[in-house]
Formats: C-alpha cells, structure tokens, sequence
C-alpha cells in the first residue's frame, strides 16, 4: 500500500528515517515516497492493459512539479482543471495530447491556452460553455476537440461535498439532455466532438457506483453513435478511494475486472482520471509537537483528554477541518506509554483548527514528531497562508536519498507580489 514503515519503533520512508528528514528540512512538511507513486500508478497502467486507454494524473491531488515528472516520465497523462494546471502539466513533460480540461468555469484566457497547447480534448459542462469554445476556436482558426461531461445521476454514496454524479451537482449535463447538447456541438463549426465525459466524485470504496454509471455513457454513447455522432473516447474520470482508516477500496485491477467486459467490442478508447488512489498514501504530513494541554471532564464519568498541539494547522491540511476528514496519526518514534483521549490540533486561529479528534494515543512529550498518514493527495494543494503562515515544504524520498522538492515559503514570501500606492509611503 505504502512505503512508510516502522524499523526498530522508527517510521521511515523507504530507506530513510522520517526524524533525519524532519531535522534536516523542519517542520512541518510533507513527505513523498517515490516508490510509492510510482506503484500506484503501475497498477492502473498494469490492470488496463490490453484495452486502449490512456491514465490522466488529476493534478488537483498533488500538483508538484516533481511527482508530475515522475509521471511523465512513467507515460501518464494529465487531467487539469485550470490554465495554472495545465501549464504545469506542460513543463513537467506530459504530452498536450494526453491531457484533458474539465472544471465548469473555464476562462477565454484558458481556453486559448489550452487550443494552442493542442490538449486531447475539452470536457464541457454547459452549453454556455459549448459557445464560448466554438467561439474562441474560430477566431484562433481551430477545430477544438470535445466531449459533454454527463451527470448520469449515480449516487457514488462519499461525502456529500465531493459527490458529483447526482442530479443537484454544478458539475455536468443531465443525461437526459445529453443527445440535445451533442446535436448542438454537432453543428458547431469550430467543434470537434471526440468522447462523452463523467466523474461521479471522490473517495468511491465500492464498484457498483463505477458499474452503473458507465452502463449508463455507454448506452448514451451507443445512441450517439446511431445518430450519426461519433464517439471514440470514453473519460470515465477517478474517484476510486484509498483506506484512511478501516476502508477496503477495490484495487484498480478489480476495477478494471468490472468494466471492461463492458466496454467489449465498443471500439472506445478509455480514459481515467485517478488522483488520490495514485498520490494519497504516497504522502504523509509531518509535524511536531510544541505543547500539551490537559483538559479535566467537566462531569465524573468524563475522560481527560489531552489537546496535543502542534505546529501544522489547518491551513496546511485542511481536510479534517474541511469534510471532517480521517487521517491516521502516527508517532515518528514509536513508545510504551499510556494512552490518552487526545485532541491534536493546530496553531490557527480557529475553533475548527484540528488534524484529529477525540482519539485514543500514547502520551506524547513536547517536541516529539507526529506523522499524519495518507496526506499525498489534497494536502498541499489545497493549503493557504491563512493567519500569514508561510506554507510547508515538500520532500520526495527515492530509495536511501531525499531531495526537497518544493523549499519552505519565508516571510519575504507573504509579501511577493504586494504594492504599497504612493499616498502611504
């Protein structure tokens, strides 16, 4: 699953101890396993074999410009949902006709961006949207290539905020209304329609939600073609989950066991779009311990609890304060002591400032290292200098080595880009 393991009550990341990182770079940062990402990604590339498909990395989970070449470098794709994204994807090698462009607010900016980069294909999400790209397509003198996401109304049964496939998501076009959107995209003169779209959301542990939706774009993509619009790709996007604490998600080989007897004899080339089941336990969040508060239980049959409080925040990791989000706290160094009910929370100023609630731990010690497990995907990318603390820095382990892959921001950095008017010099 990862490769972040204890060798004499020490957690290492491959071949080097956590400690020696966390005491050469500080504190707190986030940690990559190399070998890791790179398994992952093997198991996709590995479980589609056989059927024409291309992997595209969701850079929204990590965007690091150094995993991104390591992917490239291995033959993944990309999927963006941004020009920033995009042009990432682009310095980190990964071909433009491997990459595809979701997201339901694309900008004039981006689209040009993205047709002069020659990307595989635009994934619309409205016939507004459908304009536009027609639009700025002809004006550059471009045939744009294109697909309709699909709502195809699938309850993917996650978290309600990184649900998509239902009816009362921003994201995609009911499929009902989808052949009447391709007729439109059909006489479009700058459009180039080459697939059909559709991600049903994130941290998916069962097959079924897969299944049923892509019985769904296949039998749109079957109508489609009858009437005379051709369909050669099929995103059928990500979403499948990692376990963060007793989950057991499909392997992607299971996956693939499920849907590709599916897509026989259809001639579609399939695209996914994986992000954390490929970066999330490839990662962990390393952070240390600057106080301890003890907390006596207002009534007699209440547990103390201990508030652990560390140096990393919710602006570094934002998911347990974001969706309530679980992720397995660690000790860098494993011992013997009693457990305590602990709250491990942050410096921010905020109630909602926590990496972890009410959880059983063994007493730890001012200055002790804590890792944060299965931080890969959705870490850093969505941190922020909220209370104008300069953001972590990133560290990717490759066997016995580590390189730091993203320096600590400093203080200078809170300020790069501001502008004092002249009436206040």
């Amino acid at each position: 699953m990862h490769d972040f393991t204890y060798k004499n009550s020490e957690l290492y990341a491959e071949a080097v101890p956590v400690r020696k990182i966390a005491e050469s770079v500080g504190t707190p940062l986030y940690v990559y396993s190399h070998n890791t990402f790179l398994r992952h990604f093997n198991a996709y590339r590995n479980a589609f074999d056989g059927q024409p498909h291309t992997i595209c990395f969701a850079l929204k989970a990590n965007s690091n410009i150094s995993i991104l070449k390591l992917l490239a470098k291995n033959g993944c794709g990309a999927d963006v949902v941004s020009g920033g994204e995009l042009h990432l994807a682009l310095k980190a090698g990964i071909p433009p006709e491997k990459i595809v462009y979701a997201g339901v607010g694309k900008t004039e900016q981006e689209i040009v961006q993205a047709l002069r980069a020659g990307i595989l294909m635009f994934n619309m999400e409205s016939s507004d949207e459908m304009l536009a790209i027609n639009e700025i397509a002809g004006r550059l003198k471009k045939k744009a290539p294109v697909a309709l996401r699909v709502n195809p109304d699938i309850d993917p049964e996650t978290h309600p905020y990184i649900s998509t496939g239902l009816k009362e998501s921003k994201f995609g076009i009911p499929i009902e209304e989808a052949l009447e959107h391709y007729k439109l995209a059909g006489k479009l003169p700058h459009l180039e329609i080459r697939g059909i779209h559709k991600h049903i959301g994130s941290q998916i542990t069962t097959i079924k939600p897969f299944v049923d939706s892509l019985q769904k774009v296949i039998l749109l993509a079957k109508t489609l073609r009858s009437h005379g619009i051709a369909i050669n790709y099929i995103d059928m996007g990500g979403g499948l989950g990692i376990p963060y604490n007793n989950e057991h998600p499909p392997h992607p080989s299971e996956l693939s066991k499920a849907i590709l007897p599916l897509l026989k004899g259809g001639n579609f080339n399939l695209i996914l779009e994986p992000g954390r089941s490929i970066a999330g336990n490839a990662g962990i969040f390393v952070t240390r311990v600057l106080y301890l508060k003890k907390h006596l239980g207002s009534e007699p049959d209440q547990p103390e609890k201990m508030f652990v409080i560390i140096d990393g925040g919710m602006n570094d990791l934002i998911r347990p304060s974001l969706y309530n989000a679980y992720h397995n706290v660690l000790p860098v160094k494993q011992n013997n002591r009693r457990k305590v009910i602990s709250d491990v929370v942050g410096p921010i100023c905020e109630s909602g400032d926590f990496l972890a609630k009410n959880r059983k731990l063994n007493t730890v010690s001012r200055g002790d290292l804590l890792a944060v497990m299965s931080a890969g995907a959705y870490g850093f990318t969505m941190s922020s200098n909220y209370n104008s603390r300069p953001r972590a820095a990133e560290v990717l382990v490759k066997g016995s080595k580590f390189y730091v892959v993203r320096e600590r921001e400093t203080y200078k950095d809170l300020i790069r880009g501001s502008k004092i008017p002249e009436f206040l010099k």
